[in-house]
């Protein structure tokens, strides 16, 4: 089984789509949840699933979580006539069934929103964002009217879907208040104080807006130093921000992503952890970048080859023995020539 997890309307369906449309000689059958006569076929999913042989799709597959068990016993099945590919809008954090369901059963692939790799027009996609429909659309008051809309649909309908439990004025609000929040340290009091709810329910909404891909928060990286370190985890201001999730997603690195820093004032945006590799980059959204004492610091600290420092200019060259600046550009022909 592989489950394909992105944000509602990242392209998950038209990624299945064009696979399937690959597919020669083998039986496809395709259930969407949010068809209601597809999801009265599964009303008894035993019976519907029990007999089909080749490839198995179902698409927003968190409408229908009790599902999970019964897959399990299928796919365990011998000899084994059926494989599934399962789309859903919700991390496994949130469909925490598969987790404990399909443990050994399932391979995960998380599809994010147009990045820079596929996208041609590197300032459309910081200004409208990666989903299709406001990436494409003809123009930018159309882009900002299926964003405004898409936050509606997702609070009043998506969210619910999920079964979770919040009120939605609530999260609207907070939803908000993170965007002008972006790039700093998580402050649950603070954020609290200031919606007039608890700060268990502003973590839980954090949580949930972090499982539907709405945003990412950075944990920190403990590095084993005799510094006193930052433990709250970050929320990037917006064009840092954008070009870090570009880089997260150029090295494929969205479960080993981490920021880092001390109490003194040093600090690094991103560290990649992937075995014992450590990548370091900073983001700075000048013409003339310069290496800072917080650089020196996070090198020494961590025990860092080199620095990154990405910015919107066009060049890439060394400022340092240890820092190179880059453009996203150029680190997405390198990554990928």
């Amino acid at each position: 089984m592989v489950g394909i997890l992105g944000s509602h309307q990242c392209g998950k369906t038209t990624l299945a789509r064009h696979y399937i449309a690959t597919l020669t000689g083998e039986p496809v059958h395709y259930f969407d949840l949010e068809d209601p006569e597809h999801l009265n076929r599964l009303s008894d999913p035993g019976l519907a699933l029990g007999s089909l042989e080749g490839l198995i799709v179902i698409d927003e597959v968190q409408r229908l979580p009790e599902l999970f068990p019964l897959l399990r016993v299928l796919i365990d099945r011998r000899p084994s006539k059926q494989h599934y590919l399962i789309l859903g809008s919700a991390s496994r954090d949130l469909l925490r069934q598969t987790s404990e369901s399909l443990a050994g059963r399932i391979i995960y692939l998380e599809l994010p929103p147009f990045t820079l790799f596929e996208a041609d027009n590197l300032q459309r996609l910081w200004l409208r964002g990666g989903f299709p429909p406001s990436y494409l659309a003809k123009t930018h008051a159309n882009s900002l009217a299926w964003r405004k809309a898409y936050l509606t649909t997702f609070l009043e309908r998506e969210l619910p879907a999920l079964g979770v439990d919040f009120a939605a004025a609530i999260m609207r609000r907070f939803w908000m208040m993170l965007a002008h929040w972006h790039g700093n340290l998580f402050n649950a009091s603070e954020l609290a104080r200031s919606l007039d709810a608890s700060s268990p329910t502003i973590k839980r909404y954090l949580d949930i807006l972090s499982g539907s891909f709405m945003i990412r928060t950075l944990q920190p990286w403990y590095a084993n130093i005799h510094k006193r370190q930052i433990k709250s985890p970050k929320l990037g201001a917006s064009w840092e921000g954008f070009a870090l999730e570009q880089v997260i997603h150029l090295y494929r690195a969205a479960a080993e992503c981490f920021f880092w820093g001390t109490y003194t004032n040093a600090e690094l945006d991103l560290l990649l952890v992937q075995g014992d590799k450590k990548t370091a980059f900073e983001f700075k959204y000048t013409s003339t970048p310069k290496v800072t004492r917080s650089m020196h610091s996070a090198i020494d600290d961590l025990e860092l080859d080199e620095i990154t420092l990405v910015y919107p200019g066009r060049d890439t060259y060394k400022l340092s023995d240890t820092v190179r600046v880059a453009h996203l550009q150029y680190l997405t022909v390198e990554r990928f020539g």
